[in-house]
């Protein structure tokens, strides 16, 4: 049977909370799946990559994107604004700019991005969508995803409501009927979705916000629909106060008191951003095995604050970490977002240090979280958020395998180079990235993908997006 062999690797990091760092040097791959790790033999028949000077990580897991958002980066109008605003100023007023060649142009680029970072797993919250839409935004998703090699979870986003009238919205800005909401999901989950625990492909159903995009009665229905199909449960909550105020002035409890109650949650739901939360909430996540999509950088960009993370895992909520949209985070890419991560809970926990004579006990928080946390939340926290089993480098698991070689300056001088991709933050170059055992990265290049043609692409389709949206009374 040939094989391939990862050999010579100065550190590997597995993704595992009791194991985080592998003794072995070399990974051997056959049939999609790691053979074993150790020091190992080639054998006559094995194509060898040389490791030397590289780290080996487990393919990050994304496990929040808004993928059309692409072409939104560094929008002006929102630059500067909070969410609400922000959302008004920049994803609202574009989306109806968005035709199937801007779409697939945005798909491509993010996903270009992410994997150019050692992503092999992508969940994309996709709410693109508004009553006669002309082109089919989820077969472009899965298309892109699938030429890049990916792993690629559709969270099909949508709402049944908005909070101005309809007649006077623009037609992208219309809610969809909730039968056929539903009915798209069904259709997407036998079209796409792959039950099995490596699968390629997978469907999630997705309100774009629980408290704002459809009734308490069509998320109970949606919920139940889900589970008849096997499908997991996604959604934004609690990413700024609003949903605090929001959530009692129109039902008098909290928002994730209001999701239980709608049965939106459980070990196969989890949440983007849960920044606001009380302590009770965060108990109620943890008593339920739910899980959360940690998006750092996107909450700080907003400022919207940072979710407790090393809180919410005490309590037994699953963590993983989402790059969120790329018109709220100008650095959509895992190596970013991981940085971000590890960079923001060790300063969440230092503004609440206090000084000894104020009752205080510590001094800062460079004890919140390690590297090895991070990478974990990254990973296999990703993975298990996903139903996936997936997410570690160890022998039996799927061999998603970033190989990062860092020969950049900003690595050199480093006392333990394992820590580099994420503690230096910045790109490392990627010697090789394994998806499913396939390498789809080699020497830092995609095949086929031409970045500078990508570049031109890009600047052309700002320019057209910022035309229909100034059309459409900017």
């Amino acid at each position: 049977m040939s094989s391939l062999l990862i050999k010579g690797c100065t550190a590997i990091l597995t993704g595992n909370r009791e194991k985080p760092r592998s003794a072995g040097t070399d990974i051997r791959v056959a049939d999609g799946r790691i053979a074993a790790i150790g020091t190992l033999t080639p054998n006559a028949d094995d194509r060898v990559i040389d490791a030397r000077d590289c780290v080996a990580y487990p393919g990050w897991v994304n496990t929040h994107h808004h993928l059309f958002q692409s072409l939104l980066k560094g929008e002006p109008q929102g630059l500067n604004q909070s969410l609400s605003a922000w959302l008004a100023s920049t994803p609202y007023r574009f989306r109806g700019a968005f035709d199937a060649e801007t779409f697939r142009l945005a798909a491509r680029i993010g996903l270009v991005e992410l994997v150019r970072s050692g992503c092999t797993t992508v969940a994309d919250h996709h709410y693109l969508y508004w009553p006669g839409m002309p082109f089919d935004g989820a077969a472009i998703l899965f298309e892109e995803a699938q030429a890049l090699g990916v792993r690629f979870v559709l969270c099909r986003g949508g709402a049944t409501q908005t909070r101005g009238l309809e007649s006077a919205l623009p037609t992208a800005l219309r809610p969809e009927r909730f039968d056929d909401w539903m009915q798209d999901v069904e259709r997407l989950a036998g079209q796409y979705h792959q039950p099995q625990s490596d699968a390629m492909r997978r469907v999630v159903m997705a309100p774009t916000t629980t408290l704002h995009s459809t009734t308490a009665q069509e998320l109970r229905e949606s919920a139940r629909l889900a589970r008849a199909l096997g499908l997991r449960l996604h959604s934004h909550l609690s990413e700024t106060v609003d949903y605090l105020d929001a959530s009692r002035a129109k039902f008098g409890i909290t928002p994730l008191q209001f999701c239980a109650e709608q049965d939106w949650i459980g070990d196969d739901v989890w949440f983007a951003h849960l920044v606001k939360l009380l302590p009770e909430e965060i108990a109620l996540l943890g008593a339920s095995g739910s899980g959360i999509a940690h998006c750092p950088q996107s909450n700080a960009r907003l400022g919207s604050g940072i979710a407790d993370i090393v809180a919410l895992e005490q309590a037994g909520v699953k963590i993983s970490i989402g790059v969120d949209g790329a018109a709220s985070n100008e650095a959509a890419d895992m190596q970013s977002e991981t940085h971000a991560a590890w960079q923001l809970q060790r300063a969440r926990k230092g503004m609440l240090a206090r000084p000894r004579y104020d009752g205080g006990t510590f001094e800062g928080g460079g004890d919140a979280a390690t590297i090895e946390d991070v990478i974990r939340w990254g990973t296999s926290g990703g993975a298990a958020v996903l139903g996936l089993d997936t997410g570690e480098l160890r022998p039996g698991m799927p061999a998603d395998i970033a190989l990062y070689r860092l020969d950049d300056p900003r690595y050199f001088g480093l006392h333990d180079v394992a820590i580099g991709p994420v503690a230096c933050g910045g790109r490392a170059t990627l010697k090789a990235l394994l998806c499913q055992g396939k390498v789809i990265v080699e020497n830092d290049v995609i095949p086929g993908l031409d970045l500078r043609e990508l570049g031109a692409q890009a600047a052309e389709a700002v320019k057209r997006l910022q035309q229909k949206a100034g059309m459409r009374g900017g």
